[in-house]
């Protein structure tokens, strides 16, 4: 039937593409290091090196989770194909609907795998710290930069990653002054790096009792997490560090004892807090990695050429320096000014959908790539 031959071509136009991931992933040198990996991993005296086997533990379940994702995902182009030729040979357009349904999640799937690949830059594969500053404005700003927060640890816990609040300064009604967020997982900064800069609020304040419409700016830094493979020596001298007790409500998380840390830079006055973790010593863990991380980005900043990859350049937590606008009066509407990618359900977005921008942007800077190539 017509019907049924046409989505056939329509998903057999996707077979090339589906080879050139494969080839982009590099599926076959994923295998062979698979097979070197559990060759070692099976040697005598593997684990008498605890940390160095978890590493290699570690990197084999990765590659594994990507070899069955891509297979998973070829499977699902096959199985499309079978559900077609099945419906088409006993003329059953009752599962019309069925075969366009399984094509499009084949292909959704698809373009998000593809764009996996375009996640190539130094520190791309690394967990990302998210730092949230409220804009001036007080209340209204201090509660969207909560708001913001919330966005962000939906969308990491919708895509399975590790979401932990490091470090909080509450708002002095509502909301949140500031806030560091971690995201764990693989390319967790390669997604987020994108997602840098001052986000606007357009909405009726509910703190307004005249019931007025307000804007608001909170703005967003994204810098990716730099493990124990990176070095970074760090002077003792230059460390200035501070224990005091953990704000907020307490609980089982949070000690009342001065269990939060401080950690100043003196040189370069850099300031990194923890205050979630159970004991003193996790919370200082905890703040050293991210200082490390940061002064991993000072130093990349010597090299012109890299300082987009990591931090990207600073603005004004103000008008006219958004990224992107969140609008709910006179009408929703959420915009990247970047891209002009735009969504009108902005419950969704809050909710954490925010794919569609982070997608527009990535391939908005590999076009740039491959146009200076």
């Amino acid at each position: 039937m017509i019907q049924f031959e046409e989505l056939r071509f329509s998903l057999l136009g996707n077979k090339e593409k589906l080879s050139q991931l494969r080839d982009s992933l590099g599926i076959e040198d994923m295998l062979a290091e698979i097979k070197n990996l559990e060759k070692e991993m099976g040697g005598e005296g593997f684990w008498n090196d605890v940390e160095a086997s978890q590493k290699v533990q570690l990197r084999c379940s990765q590659l594994k989770n990507k070899v069955a994702a891509y297979n998973a995902l070829e499977n699902e182009f096959n199985d499309a194909l079978v559900l077609i030729e099945l419906a088409d040979e006993a003329e059953d357009l009752d599962m019309l609907d069925e075969c366009k349904s399984a094509i499009d999640a084949f292909v959704t799937k698809l373009d998000a795998m593809m764009l996996s690949t375009l996640l190539s830059g130094e520190y791309d594969s690394k967990n990302a710290i998210l730092t949230f500053h409220a804009g001036a404005g007080g209340t209204e700003a201090q509660d969207w930069n909560q708001m913001l927060v919330r966005m962000y640890q939906h969308w990491g816990e919708k895509h399975g990653y590790k979401v932990d609040m490091v470090d909080f300064l509450d708002g002095d009604e509502a909301g949140l002054k500031s806030c560091v967020l971690r995201i764990e997982g693989e390319n967790a900064y390669g997604y987020l790096k994108g997602e840098m800069g001052v986000h606007r609020l357009v909405r009726i304040s509910p703190f307004d009792a005249s019931g007025r419409r307000h804007t608001s700016f909170a703005s967003l830094e994204v810098m990716p997490e730099i493990d124990d493979t990176v070095e970074v020596e760090i002077n003792p001298d230059d460390l200035k560090i501070d224990y005091y007790r953990s704000s907020g409500a307490g609980g089982q998380k949070v000690n009342k004892t001065s269990s939060a840390v401080r950690i100043t830079h003196i040189p370069t006055g850099i300031v990194c807090a923890c205050q979630v973790e159970r004991s003193q010593h996790q919370n200082r863990e905890v703040a050293m990695t991210m200082l490390k991380s940061k002064l991993i980005e000072i130093k990349e900043r010597e090299h012109l050429d890299k300082i987009d990859d990591i931090k990207g350049e600073q603005r004004e937590i103000a008008w006219g320096s958004q990224i992107r606008s969140y609008v709910f009066m006179p009408y929703t509407l959420a915009k990247d000014h970047r891209t002009n990618f735009e969504i009108g359900n902005i419950n969704a977005v809050m909710d954490g959908d925010i794919d569609g921008f982070i997608n527009a942007y990535l391939k908005m800077e590999s076009l740039k790539g491959n146009q200076a190539q």
